[in-house]
């Protein structure tokens, strides 16, 4: 058993803090106050061919496993970009998951390589506005009219829409639910921005579709196993989100014990009290426990065996762990805290993004519940 990286991976975590450097903190508070996609770094990634880490080399990707692409994401997170940064790439590392299983080589020749080389840029379209988690009761209707489809419906909480140039579409058919990979035709789609909390630099949007043709070739794998392909990107978003989780909590944790060992009152450093140190410890601790869940669950996925129990559980405990390193870091600058310029307080705000998203704490305790204890069904 060896908990280490390897060489590549310790050099994959070194290439990408080095390209996470040109972007520093004013630069990420600049985009928290006034928005706007970080296209500079989403282009510096792609240029240095990090966009298709975990997507085929025939494709232009590297080949690699969701070890190495949870070795990536943590990296820009933990760089201060925090989830604005994360969030920029997050779709590329395993939105297309989907085309690389079910999608024909005529498919994956076609939908991969733009993505890949950072020419395209995706949004996932799956959550709407009265069916929550309950996915399989979606209400977005892709209706056959000879060789193509016309999509109807809404979507919600949908990323990056503002800048996409294509969509991944989880739509009901008359077999049942089923998944398309298209462009994104503004012609027939209405976005309208979400104001939210935090992670400014990456929209949210509402998505109302209109009668979007999608021709027959865009459908990925057959009609009505669309929830079944889509499952197959689940645990490696839970495994990303959970290590940019654990970046963001050892960002914060790092700059409230820095500002801690300076921060004199009372002809003393306020990190000299136990009341200050206990809790950081504490995070510290719990971040690293939740950090050792993130890489066994991405070596369970990357060798083939069971995974569902470990990403789920990852993701849980990283995000309460990177939640609570950033409250406690708030709460170590005192009233600064509160002010913009010490960074922290954004934070704050974006590590509710791991909480909250793609999928509430309580039903991943409904999950372990149920599967990994055998208890009933509780909903």
């Amino acid at each position: 058993m060896d908990f280490a990286f390897t060489p590549e991976q310790e050099q994959i975590r070194a290439a990408i803090a080095k390209i996470c450097a040109r972007f520093d903190d004013a630069y990420w508070l600049k985009k928290d106050k006034q928005g706007g996609f970080p296209a500079e770094l989403h282009q510096a990634l792609a240029r240095d061919g990090w966009l298709g880490i975990a997507m085929p080399e025939e494709y232009g990707g590297s080949g690699l496993g969701i070890t190495e692409a949870a070795v990536m994401m943590q990296a820009i997170s933990e760089s201060g970009a925090g989830f604005s940064g994360a969030s920029a790439v997050h779709m590329n590392i395993f939105g297309l998951n989907p085309v690389v299983v079910f999608g024909t080589p005529a498919q994956k020749k076609r939908m991969l390589p733009g993505l890949i080389a950072g020419k395209e840029r995706a949004c996932f379209a799956v959550s709407e506005p009265n069916t929550g988690l309950d996915t399989k009761s979606i209400k977005t209707e892709a209706v056959k009219q000879g060789k193509k489809y016309l999509v109807t419906g809404q979507k919600v909480w949908i990323s990056t829409a503002q800048v996409a140039e294509k969509i991944l579409l989880l739509t009901k058919t008359a077999c049942g639910l089923t998944l398309f990979y298209t462009d994104f035709d503004r012609k027939y789609i209405e976005v309208r921005e979400i104001e939210k909390m935090g992670r400014h630099a990456v929209d949210s949007n509402q998505v109302f579709l209109d009668g979007l043709p999608v021709p027959e070739e865009d459908r990925l794998g057959e009609e009505g196993k669309g929830f079944e392909y889509i499952l197959h990107g689940m645990n490696p978003e839970r495994i990303l989100i959970a290590a940019e989780s654990v970046g963001l909590g050892r960002c914060a944790l790092k700059r409230a014990a820095g500002y801690a060992k300076e921060r004199i009152v009372f002809n003393r450093p306020i990190g000299k009290n136990q009341g200050i140190q206990h809790p950081l410890a504490a995070n510290w601790m719990a971040l690293e426990a939740a950090n050792l869940m993130v890489f066994k669950a991405a070596w369970l996925y990357d060798s083939g065996k069971p995974s569902g129990a470990e990403a789920n559980a990852a993701k849980y405990l990283a995000g309460e762990a990177g939640f609570d390193a950033c409250q406690q870091a708030v709460m170590t600058h005192g009233g600064f805290g509160y002010a913009k310029e010490y960074h922290v307080e954004r934070y704050l705000r974006e590590s509710l993004v791991g909480r909250i998203a793609p999928v509430s704490p309580q039903l991943i305790l409904c999950f372990i519940a149920e599967r990994v204890l055998g208890l009933p069904k509780s909903y």
